[in-house]
């Protein structure tokens, strides 16, 4: 599995990226990319194509990877970018940002496949990369345990889909959720079936589910940057309901939202969240870090958010990078 590694080892290029991708076949969520680049010598005799590996198992070796390599880069296209620029074109993306967020510059890059042209890098495509070089197999790893971190989260927020058991991939329970439920936002516009299952906001407004989709767009928007999920739609006994519960560097963030849709404009702009239970915010946040064995910061906050044509607009929470 070092044979191409140690080609360009002996010449003395010492910094090698081998780069996979992960999720350029689901009907939802992300195509993601990994760049690893690993020291001489290197002995991980387990890692191979994520695909061949056990679940467990390639979680175990994302832990070692990241201990291993001298540097690793991470890239995720997400399914607008996806719908608007292709999958082949939001790959090559996401290869790109991979590299771009690596520590270190490669002096030569080992793509998997025959097609991908990243510029500006020496480069070698291998086909079945992720068999026969150690770089490719440990950045399939990276890509595909990232993606599937990211796949768990939207289980959270759509429980319906079982996006936790299949990934996003075009399972016969995943087109039957499609079907009987409709798409949602991370679902691939141009992905079929998709097409024929995409909901109007008069669908939303009729089955009284306008405010479900703004805690979904919410909480979708969090997990892009980087915050981990914890509960949706949560109550603890008579203490509170809290729409979004998360964890952002360290601090729990009890996030409550309040959905309008462009037609509400007068009635957005006059909204305010109510204050009536703010005595039990204290008692609500120590009995769920109870419950849940933490012991951290936490933060109430309230998110408006108002839908339409286009991206939505979320105003009273900070949901910048």
């Amino acid at each position: 599995m070092l044979d191409y590694e140690k080609k360009y080892w002996s010449t003395g290029i010492k910094n090698i990226a081998g780069i996979d991708e992960a999720g350029r076949g689901p009907l939802a969520g992300p195509v993601v990319s990994a760049s690893v680049i690993m020291p001489e010598n290197i002995n991980l005799p387990e890692v191979n194509d994520s695909k061949k590996l056990s679940e467990k198992k390639r979680e175990r070796l994302f832990g070692e990877i990241f201990i291993s390599a001298i540097a690793i880069g991470i890239g995720i296209v997400h399914e607008s970018e996806i719908d608007e620029d292709n999958i082949l074109q939001a790959t090559y993306k996401s290869m790109r940002k991979s590299l771009g967020n690596l520590s270190v510059k490669p002096e030569v890059i080992l793509v998997d496949g025959n097609k991908a042209d990243i510029k500006h890098y020496r480069q070698e495509n291998i086909v079945n990369g992720d068999q026969k070089s150690l770089s490719i197999a440990a950045a399939s790893i990276i890509a595909k345990v990232t993606r599937d971190r990211i796949m768990k989260q939207y289980d959270l927020v759509f429980p319906n889909y079982a996006f936790g058991k299949h990934k996003g991939y075009g399972t016969k329970q995943h087109i039957e959720a499609i079907k009987f439920n409709k798409a949602v936002p991370i679902h691939r516009k141009t992905f079929n079936p998709v097409p024929k299952y995409l909901p109007t906001i008069a669908f939303y407004k009729q089955n009284k589910l306008v405010d479900t989709l703004g805690v979904q767009l919410v909480a979708c928007k969090m997990i892009r940057l980087n915050s981990t999920i914890l509960e949706i739609n949560y109550n603890l006994s008579d203490l509170r309901k809290v729409d979004i519960i998360s964890i952002e560097k360290n601090i729990i963030k009890f996030t409550n939202v309040k959905t309008f849709t462009l037609n509400d404009n007068k009635e957005a702009e006059a909204f305010n969240f109510s204050d009536s239970d703010s005595g039990k915010e204290e008692e609500f946040a120590l009995s769920f870090m109870n419950d849940n064995n933490l012991d951290l910061d936490y933060k109430f906050q309230n998110a408006i958010i108002t839908i339409g044509k286009g991206e939505p607009e979320i105003t009273g929470i900070n949901l910048e990078k």
